[in-house]
């Protein structure tokens, strides 16, 4: 059954902190799609969203049951002279690729940050990560450049692909 159809895709709340941390936990733990090797302390990670939210940066989930199931945020970069920039993460539990989910958040996150007066949103992503990097691409990304060796990740360095959209 495709479980996208069940799906809803909302604005983060402080309650969901939790189950958005345990699903960015299960996703970091493959190893494979993020930096994060692991959820970072739930008490950071709380900081970290509450801050997202009282900045007005854009940041949704993917809820089914009211579980997190998919997240994406763009976190505007703070010196001045950068702030019309801002960086793009996103992740979705295996069990919920495939289905579209990863459009719907990036297209709802991109449509708040260009409200919110964003110029560039940046992002990088695993060279070996096909699916996401085609997501990119057909939402408007193009690659800029690629930071060889850029993340080492259980004796296997990957190369990240630089990716960035502008909006002018």
């Amino acid at each position: 059954m495709d479980q996208s159809s069940v799906v809803t895709i909302s604005p983060v709340t402080p309650e969901n902190i939790i189950s958005f941390h345990q699903a960015l936990d299960m996703v970091s733990r493959e190893r494979r799609y993020l930096t994060f090797l692991e959820a970072p302390p739930l008490d950071r990670f709380r900081e970290f969203v509450t801050t997202m939210i009282a900045d007005g940066n854009p940041q949704y989930v993917a809820l089914a049951d009211q579980r997190v199931v998919g997240w994406c945020d763009i976190r505007r970069h703070f010196h001045a002279a950068h702030a019309h920039r801002g960086t793009l993460g996103m992740g979705i539990i295996a069990s919920y690729r495939g289905q579209g989910l990863g459009f719907r958040l990036i297209d709802a996150a991109m449509k708040q940050a260009r409200k919110a007066g964003f110029v560039r949103i940046e992002l990088g992503v695993h060279a070996d990560n096909e699916r996401a990097i085609a997501l990119y691409e057909k939402v408007g990304f193009i690659r800029e450049g690629v930071a060889r060796d850029a993340v080492f990740i259980d004796g296997r360095y990957v190369d990240t692909v630089n990716m960035a959209v502008i909006y002018r």
